[in-house]
């Protein structure tokens, strides 16, 4: 990464002194993502692709603030060029420099002011190269493609702030050939046709984290409903059959929302569903906003409610309430699991004491989720442990006070973010207790924390 703003450029009217925006937000897991100097409010998307040539072309709609007096600024965009770039109306000046596309307006941008970016770009996507946190990015299909990944993948596919602390909104019009369909998150608008190309839009009107957006591309077989007085959209491959375990596995996603709900709070988003895909290159399941998707191999032979349950508990835990850096994903991943056990207990198929009980026996301690470092980021300790922390603490400060702390925390920090030190000082506050000692040995310590 070069790093841009060694020096500033000349002072605008008034006497302020306009600084580029820094080139990562700061994230000591993750340096290089995301960006500094403005926030996002928004992202409108109007692309095109074409799975004969893998091209994607299009327009990005950027609305942001500036946070400090901005000569210029970066987006992250990995593999794709822009063609033409304006800032309010004016044509500014754009580079790529490696996985950055630096933007210099005509002039500079004063704290606090709204600016619209509008960039005209193009190219072949591709997948990103790190295999350690598992395949994602764009991912070209036979006919279509599929653009997933944690933690980030965004960057592939549009121009973008790729860091979970830049929430924004998200409106994507697509547009394929026609007989292909077009998935991602929100709230599906109108289709149009013409001259063999069909063109499908999703707003997603609450912010999200870049990380958790999507598009899906090929021949699904697709269920519209309604949930909640919600749109209830599913939809899994056409190799796939209608009405097997993948099919009754996302049936099941109004139930087990309507269950979470009663510990989380009222479901966050305007819309419900999942997407199952059939890639041997993704198995995993991402918490795509409001529509999570899902690898075929978790219902390979029989349906699968708990990895439902795990990736719907993400709606409040992770995607309404988002980390604010990378190191504090127990807050995602603990919750989680810990809404695994629920539902199973909830299910008649466990309980959630013999879980932990199971969990806690034999468990390698050196590993620890408070900071696991990225090596470990999707590691045992930031599921298992986290799960067995959130239990513990539930434990440990009661029914009654662990209610009014997941309805608090997820009401708090609706739409935005927060961190592992904010759940501590609400969860003292709750409770009336200090848990500086239990919160560091169920976090941060290598050996076996008491049992609650």
């Amino acid at each position: 990464m070069v790093l841009l703003g060694a020096c500033s450029t000349p002072s605008a009217p008034g006497g302020a002194d306009f600084q580029p925006g820094a080139p990562g937000a700061g994230d000591p897991y993750f340096p290089t993502y995301g960006n500094g100097g403005y926030n996002v409010a928004g992202y409108d998307l109007n692309l095109r692709y074409d799975p004969g040539t893998k091209a994607l072309r299009g327009t990005a709609t950027i609305t942001a603030a500036a946070t400090q007096d901005l000569s210029r600024f970066d987006l992250d965009l990995a593999h794709l060029a822009a063609s033409k770039v304006t800032v309010d109306g004016a044509v500014a000046t754009s580079a790529a420099q490696g996985n950055e596309l630096v933007i210099t307006p005509t002039a500079g941008i004063r704290k606090n002011r709204t600016f619209t970016a509008v960039i005209d770009y193009g190219g072949t996507p591709t997948q990103l190269a790190n295999k350690s946190l598992g395949d994602g990015g764009w991912l070209s299909t036979a006919d279509g493609a599929i653009a997933l990944g944690q933690p980030e993948s965004a960057s592939t596919w549009f121009p973008v702030n790729d860091h979970p602390s830049d929430k924004a909104t998200f409106k994507l019009a697509m547009t394929v050939p026609d007989g292909l369909t077009v998935l991602s998150i929100g709230v599906p608008g109108p289709k149009t046709s013409t001259g063999g190309w069909t063109t499908w839009r999703w707003t997603e009107s609450s912010p999200l984290a870049s990380y958790l957006s999507t598009v899906i591309i090929g021949k699904y077989r697709m269920s519209t409903t309604t949930h909640d007085g919600k749109p209830m959209i599913t939809a899994v491959p056409d190799s796939l059959p209608a009405d097997g375990p993948a099919a009754k596995s996302l049936a099941r996603t109004g139930e087990i929302a309507d269950f979470l709900a009663t510990q989380f709070g009222p479901y966050p988003f305007d819309a419900y569903g999942g997407i199952v895909v059939n890639d041997d290159r993704i198995r995993y399941a991402l918490e795509t906003q409001s529509r999570p998707t899902y690898s075929q191999s978790f219902f390979a032979d029989d349906p699968d409610s708990v990895v439902i349950a795990h990736e719907l508990a993400h709606q409040w835990f992770g995607d309404s309430v988002a980390l604010d850096r990378w190191q504090d994903i127990w807050l995602n991943e603990g919750f989680a699991t810990y809404a695994e056990w629920l539902w199973q207990e909830h299910a008649g198929t466990d309980t959630m004491k013999a879980i932990f009980d199971r969990t806690y026996h034999g468990f390698d301690w050196s590993q620890t989720p408070g900071n696991p470092g990225v090596e470990h980021l999707f590691g045992d300790a930031v599921y298992s442990r986290g799960g067995m922390t959130v239990y513990a603490l539930r434990e440990t400060i009661g029914d009654a006070a662990f209610a009014r702390l997941l309805t608090t925390w997820t009401s708090t920090y609706r739409d935005g973010n927060a961190d592992t030190a904010e759940l501590i000082k609400m969860a003292e506050q709750v409770s009336g207790k200090n848990l500086g000692t239990f919160f560091q040995d169920w976090l941060y310590g290598k050996t076996a924390p008491p049992r609650p």
